[in-house]
């Protein structure tokens, strides 16, 4: 039995995360998804998310905002003694990272190697360049 992700989001952006991952990870029924509609409110979201994790044993949930109503109906769950594993601020490295621990059999902090992701590409262009110049 795998690990299983849960992606909550506000609108449809956990749905194009993971489509956007599978087209460079391949396919991942162990990802799930749990979209915050526009005319619907946290009773219909917590509704929807307690249906999918129902057989679900060991998961884990990424959030796209902390304090978003996605990330706080997960927390009152927390909050109300479920024991799940609770990230925020979600993007494409986390879950590619998470892929990564299923296939290799190993866990991550996911909140840990954050400054990894996010890169001012204009910085490393330009250390790029020096390194030419230099040679």
């Amino acid at each position: 039995m795998s690990k299983h992700l849960v992606l909550v989001s506000h609108g449809q952006f956990c749905e194009g995360l993971k489509q956007s991952t599978e087209m460079i990870m391949g396919p991942q029924d162990n990802i799930h998804t749990v979209s915050l509609l526009p005319a619907e409110g946290p009773e219909e979201f917590q509704a929807k998310f307690l249906d999918t994790i129902e057989g679900l044993d060991d998961f884990v949930v990424f959030a796209d905002l902390l304090g978003g109503t996605p990330c706080n109906v997960v927390s009152k769950l927390i909050l109300e003694g479920r024991t799940i594993e609770l990230y925020a601020g979600m993007n494409m490295p986390m879950v590619i990272r998470f892929i990564n621990d299923a296939l290799l059999g190993t866990t991550s902090r996911y909140d840990e190697s954050t400054s990894e992701y996010v890169q001012y590409v204009n910085d490393v262009l330009k250390g790029m360049l020096d390194d030419d110049d230099d040679e």
